[in-house]
């Protein structure tokens, strides 16, 4: 009988032992999670006063930025005229019904331009450019880290931050603004076809429908969104893509990780925006 209670004993012992040090290793792990979190937010608070530096420093990399904003506005505008066509026609299509038990088909245009404006063209095209433009930032900065074509740079005496991110972080904060105007432009005329499959409507006609229920505080506060959404585009690409790894695994990963934590970050500043907004008008 002391023989069995002495085994039960030594059984609970090991299970509390066994239990206590998962415990200690969960408790360790978050403890890893909470340090790597805060040295990740560290470490982009330095990298944001690096771009701030770079951007008001002399000797400017103005040709670069023109190739950067090429590269970011030219070569995305077909993507963008396609999306806004398409949010057009959609937002169309899927409202029209409902308006139509009310007797309210003739407010669908302004209906179409507000939400457009508003929310859908910036939010929308924001995420997708996070995709497209953020990536590839992440990707072509990783691939120089890994090649050491950054620190070749700094060996050479040119400033890997001014000429790689700051021109980058700048190109994405002017051009997205340009892009979400254009998928605005197409999103009206997608909206045009969507309102003529039903019915007929002239284009002059529908523009002055849309733009009679737009007014200034519809579309300064999304254009102001659109400049923080380039600038979180263009930060977050950079700071993935300079602080990869050295494996080419990285490279992968840190256009992978530019993607999720920009889109991210994209609609938390849309909250506040929206936040802010609502309370000042």
């Amino acid at each position: 009988m002391k023989k069995l209670k002495i085994l039960n004993i030594k059984k609970v012992q090991s299970i509390a032992t066994a239990r206590s040090i998962k415990l200690s290793e969960d408790t360790l792990e978050q403890k890893e999670r909470a340090n790597g979190f805060l040295k990740e937010v560290g470490d982009m608070s330095l990298f944001i006063k690096q771009i701030f530096k770079g951007t008001f420093s002399r000797n400017f990399e103005f040709k670069e930025f023109l190739r950067q904003c090429y590269e970011i506005g030219n070569k995305s505008l077909p993507l963008i005229i396609i999306t806004g066509i398409i949010m057009g026609l959609v937002l169309t299509i899927q409202s029209r019904p409902a308006l139509a038990k009310f007797g309210a088909v003739t407010m669908l245009p302004g209906m179409v331009a507000v939400s457009l404006i508003r929310e859908i063209g910036p939010i929308i095209i924001a995420l997708i450019s996070a995709g497209k433009i953020g990536s590839g930032m992440g990707a072509e900065l990783g691939s120089m880290k890994v090649t050491e074509q950054i620190d070749a740079m700094e060996v050479s005496a040119t400033n890997p931050i001014r000429y790689l991110v700051v021109t980058r972080v700048l190109a994405a904060t002017l051009m997205l603004p340009i892009l979400v105007l254009f998928a605005d432009a197409f999103g009206f005329l997608g909206s045009w076809i969507g309102v003529n499959i039903k019915g007929n409507v002239s284009l002059v006609l529908y523009i002055f429908q849309a733009f009679g229920s737009i007014t200034f505080f519809d579309f300064f506060p999304a254009l102001i969104k659109t400049f923080l959404f380039g600038a979180v585009i263009g930060i977050v690409g950079c700071y993935k893509g300079f602080t990869a790894g050295r494996g080419t695994e990285s490279v992968g990963r840190a256009a992978n990780a530019a993607v999720v934590l920009s889109s991210l970050l994209i609609i938390i500043v849309d909250l506040i925006a929206v936040q802010i907004t609502d309370m000042l008008s």
